[in-house]
């Protein structure tokens, strides 16, 4: 084989060599990204749940709250 035909042998496998390496970065950085969304997805989860006792809650401090509120008014109003 004449040296032309090895050199473009040669420069075919290191294009796709770095390109294989390339892409396994890219897959390796998606992994920990998923990973990572993971985490995020799991925190927004609980503090979901945290939170979601927060409208039943108001509505009691309001109902305990009226009493308050009307004295108020009629301080105003006077």
């Amino acid at each position: 084989m004449p040296a032309v035909a090895w050199f473009t042998i040669v420069v075919a496998v290191l294009i796709v060599g770095i390109t294989a390496v390339g892409l396994l970065r890219v897959i390796f950085h998606l992994r920990a990204t998923r990973a990572t969304l993971g985490q995020v997805l799991g925190g927004v989860t609980v503090v979901a749940q945290q939170t979601s006792a927060v409208p039943a809650v108001v509505a009691s401090v309001n109902t305990s709250l009226k009493p308050v509120r009307d004295f108020c008014e009629s301080v105003m109003n006077s």
